[in-house]
């Protein structure tokens, strides 16, 4: 399936990205458009203006993707508050990794494209759910 979103990928974008490969659907092919007029009609429109997984109330376009999917994983959702801190800044969750998450993401854009920086966020987002799984696991 293809998935569109808006170029120069943020946090948002790309852990949204992540959900989608890696729990939603493993054949994603993902296009960068500059608004919600120009995504194919043979593609699904993510964290646009505009288009339904998008942010919604408080709710940022990874928390929309959890709740539309009914994706309960604690940990996943431990993620969502990350994203959620890093990009809206809101301070509603205690989220002390989301400034430096987010700066990665920035970081990478000096050196790399679109399409580059999603998939080195994905190994970040893979090593960040494996840690947290391991934590919790530790933990019991």
């Amino acid at each position: 399936m293809k998935w569109a979103t808006r170029p120069s990928i943020h946090i948002d974008r790309a852990a949204s990205a992540w959900l989608i490969a890696s729990k939603v659907d493993s054949n994603a092919e993902f296009l960068y458009v500059a608004d919600l007029a120009d995504v194919p009609d043979d593609a699904t429109a993510f964290d646009m203006y505009g288009c339904d997984l998008g942010h919604h109330g408080t709710d940022v376009t990874f928390e929309t993707m959890l709740r539309r999917y009914e994706i309960a994983d604690p940990i996943l959702w431990r993620i969502a508050e990350i994203v959620h801190e890093a990009d809206v800044e809101d301070g509603v969750f205690d989220a002390p990794e989301a400034p430096g998450l987010d700066t990665m993401v920035r970081a990478l854009h000096v050196d790399h494209d679109d399409e580059q920086v999603r998939l080195l966020m994905n190994e970040v987002f893979d090593s960040l759910e494996k840690y947290f799984r391991n934590a919790v696991i530790g933990a019991s």
